[in-house]
């Protein structure tokens, strides 16, 4: 039997470099730091009164009741994985997170819930960098004042599946470390007008109508790479101010070859895709691999 339940704050939490953490550290020290982190955030979940729904190796998905219980139990893990790694482990070691925020009705099955609320969630997650906290208008709107006061507008983004641009806010938990936006730096001219990629026999355009994609394994994404070494979503392009930005979100990172340069590797960070190149998801590719995405900017033919 599943039960639709009133509105609830939906919140994944992702433990950004987990991947080097294993490949620094070793398999049994770094499971036991992720299984460290893991009870930190369980424990700050029932502080607050929220349901811990389920793990998925170093990410954590739950629910509140309350909109102002669940950002506050948000800003409480950032802070207390400050407090609690920046002694103990050397700064390019110490996990931080990733977290997505979204409210709305949900379906509970089996001590699980389903939905387009837990969509828009895992979207903003998605979107998060390292020790950032993302969320939704929806989710801004049921939050007091003073929490509101807390928030900024970063961006507009497109939701796949959703018709319209929804906005996109920063809780701001640590005024000294968070001044990372989605996009930052003065306007400039026009770079990009259109975007084409092509993987394998697809083709996929990106223009000022159609802002933003993603890419990655599952079949969800705009542009599907079938490999193993994909993360699910792997990685997003966003048009903005006249430049398209890819935006790495994997665990294995992304190679950008742009044609006439040096390949660059970016891991939860961005780039902006100009003239024309490759992409590579998780690998570097040699070129002419099938596993390359070839893209060209200003592209005019169809």
């Amino acid at each position: 039997m599943h039960q639709e339940i009133p509105d609830i704050a939906i919140m994944f939490v992702d433990i950004s470099g987990s991947t080097s953490l294993y490949e620094t550290l070793g398999n049994e020290p770094a499971y036991k730091l992720v299984t460290r982190c893991i009870s930190i955030l369980s424990d700050i979940i029932y502080q607050h009164q929220g349901t811990l729904i389920k793990t998925i190796g170093d990410e954590v998905m739950c629910t509140f009741s309350d909109a102002c219980q669940a950002i506050n139990a948000a800003i409480k893990m950032n802070n207390s994985f400050e407090d609690i790694f920046k002694t103990r482990l050397k700064k390019n070691l110490r996990p931080s997170l990733r977290i997505g925020l979204h409210t709305g009705r949900v379906i509970r099955k089996d001590n699980d819930v389903f939905g387009d609320a837990v969509n828009m969630a895992a979207r903003m997650v998605s979107l998060a960098k390292p020790k950032q906290i993302l969320t939704t208008q929806a989710m801004i709107d049921e939050l007091t004042s003073d929490l509101q006061e807390k928030s900024r507008f970063v961006d507009k983004t497109r939701i796949k599946g959703k018709d319209g641009e929804f906005n996109i806010y920063e809780v701001i938990w640590n005024v000294g470390d968070m001044t990372i936006v989605l996009f930052d730096g003065p306007d400039s001219h026009v770079q990009c007008e259109r975007l084409h990629l092509r993987y394998g026999r697809k083709d996929v355009y990106m223009d000022k109508d159609k802002p933003a994609i993603t890419l990655g394994r599952l079949p969800e994404n705009d542009l599907i790479v079938d490999d193993d070494i994909a993360s699910r979503f792997h990685a997003r392009i966003e048009y903005h101010r006249g430049k398209f930005v890819l935006i790495d979100q994997s665990s294995n990172g992304t190679y950008v070859f742009l044609d006439g340069e040096k390949p660059s590797f970016i891991h939860h960070d961005e780039c902006v895709l100009s003239n024309c190149g490759f992409i590579s998801l998780g690998r570097e590719a040699k070129a002419g691999s099938p596993d390359m995405i070839r893209f060209t900017c200003n592209d005019q033919e169809r």
